[in-house]
């Protein structure tokens, strides 16, 4: 069986949360492509698993909502021919999404004005620009 997934440094997924599928992979192979099972689908059921908090869960589910088939996150790898390169891509991939989904939300934005000698300086430019263009104008006899 494989190892446990590390996330972060707390979150670590048990390897008996894991599961994992193999199929026979598209592309080209040469003599063995058809039959070797290369292609790795990797799933995480996260909404039953015991080894996230629920903050965190909750965090997690409302985050990959789209990704999410019955509370089931699936990471399929297929760009190598090696399997175990695509058990490594595929949990690779995994702890990725997971680690995303699972950061703190960024504090909120303090609202902020420009100052005043920000929006002179504005001004000033709109002022030359405007002279500037107004100078390309047409000759006029008077």
């Amino acid at each position: 069986m494989a190892e446990d997934l590390r996330v972060t440094e707390r979150l670590v997924i048990p390897a008996g949360e894991l599961r994992e599928r193999f199929s026979r992979s598209s592309g080209p192979g040469g003599q063995g492509v058809n039959t070797t099972d290369s292609r790795v689908e990797l799933s995480f059921d996260v909404v039953a698993s015991g080894a996230l908090p629920q903050s965190l869960r909750n965090r997690i589910v409302e985050r990959l909502a789209g990704r999410l088939v019955d509370g089931v996150l699936t990471v399929t790898a297929s760009e190598h021919r090696a399997q175990l390169a695509n058990r490594e891509a595929a949990r690779a991939r995994l702890a990725a999404l997971l680690r995303d989904a699972a950061a703190p939300p960024p504090p909120p934005r303090r609202p902020t004005k420009p100052s005043r000698a920000a929006k002179e300086r504005r001004l000033t430019a709109k002022r030359r620009q405007s002279q500037l263009k107004q100078s390309r104008g047409r000759v006029r006899d008077e």
